[in-house]
């Protein structure tokens, strides 16, 4: 089969075609012939050799953790799984063959968990594209407790974005556990992330606040069709501050601290972009940080403990809102705005992507680059 092989950092993929396919044998392996497969700013860092994680790839590795595709094979014993022969699925980028038996495997305690025995978060699976061969082949192992069926209204290529990028903003908005009618800020509105996260937060019936300083990413947040009522802020022009001032005659409240955002978003691994988004938190709110830069970010004091801003960290959501996501965008009309390439111009994506492509790209294996 065809693939793309990442054999060090810092180099470019080096295209194969002489990959022998991978057989189930596990019993909750499927087999599916992928139909696209995205690019995520994950894959960029993981190929840097930044990757702030134990899970170190092996090499030669083939990367893509947010991926659709269709069943072609079924694990050993197929009654293990729901799944058929021809079924359209979204893999998520967690969690492959876990182990079943630890703490975060048997507990099940909140409303989004998923069935005891499975966990997104157990230390002791493998991730795809990461700590196992992801999704720029032809044929790819899924675990079937990690994928979610695609709905009418969906296509594979539209999926494969929702894969992580969806499922990463969709869970970190529930995080922030808002109501319809109170404010929400995305700092990197434009990205990946951030310009789904403005869909996502409008159809929950939120009063959305975009932030970005890229004349393209701008452009993208301010075309999109469905977030009507947006605030859209570009923080090279104005500050924090200034970005909430109408929110104080809104809510007729003049004292700072006492209006704002009850909830942020952070995108941009940036210490700047990450304060700016706190200076528009109201007092009591709470800041959902979903970047990881190797360096960290600074907490403020004043923050913390004098403003009791809440600081919670958001990796990616359950199978069990992966779901529930990939039901709600096809309800909504919430799809990626993407740019697709062939398999075989992987490198040429790249450097698109680091060209400061907005949206998200995609391998599409049926269609030739758009």
């Amino acid at each position: 089969m065809k693939v793309q092989h990442l054999y060090a950092f810092n180099t470019p993929y080096v295209f194969r075609e002489d990959v022998p396919v991978p057989r189930p044998t596990h019993a909750y392996d499927l087999l599916i012939q992928v139909d696209a497969a995205s690019y995520c700013h994950t894959d960029h860092v993981l190929a840097s050799g930044e990757m702030a994680t134990v899970e170190m790839p092996p090499f030669p590795l083939v990367g893509c953790h947010e991926y659709s595709g269709t069943v072609v094979g079924l694990p050993p014993n197929s009654a293990q799984t729901e799944f058929k022969i021809g079924d359209r699925v979204g893999v998520s980028s967690r969690a492959y063959h876990p182990c079943g038996t630890c703490v975060e495997c048997i507990e099940e305690n909140t409303p989004d968990s998923d069935p005891k025995g499975y966990s997104v978060l157990c230390p002791h699976v493998k991730t795809n594209g990461i700590g196992m061969d992801g999704g720029w082949r032809e044929y790819a192992l899924v675990d079937a407790r990690q994928v979610t069926p695609i709905p009418s209204g969906l296509t594979q290529v539209e999926v494969a974005p929702l894969m992580c990028a969806g499922i990463t903003i969709y869970s970190a908005i529930k995080r922030t556990e808002l109501e319809p009618g109170q404010r929400i800020g995305i700092v990197g509105c434009g990205g990946g992330l951030g310009h789904l996260g403005l869909q996502y937060a409008t159809a929950m019936g939120l009063k959305v606040y975009g932030v970005d300083n890229a004349d393209t990413a701008l452009a993208l947040a301010r075309g999109l069709r469905n977030i009507s009522g947006a605030t859209i802020i570009d923080a090279r022009t104005q500050t924090a501050p200034e970005a909430i001032a109408p929110i104080s005659k809104e809510d007729n409240i003049a004292f700072p601290g006492q209006f704002g955002l009850d909830a942020v978003i952070i995108l941009p691994e940036s210490q700047k972009a990450f304060q700016y988004g706190i200076d528009m938190l109201k007092n009591h709110g709470k800041c959902i940080v979903v970047s990881f830069p190797r360096q960290g970010l600074h907490v403020s004091s004043q923050d913390l403990i004098f403003r009791d801003i809440k600081f919670m960290g958001s990796l990616s959501g359950t199978n069990k809102q992966l779901r529930e996501m990939t039901q709600f965008s096809a309800k909504h009309g919430i799809k990626p705005e993407i740019k697709t390439f062939p398999l075989e111009k992987l490198n040429e994506l790249v450097d698109t992507y680091n060209a400061g492509h907005g949206g998200k790209l995609v391998i599409d294996q049926h269609h030739k680059s758009s």
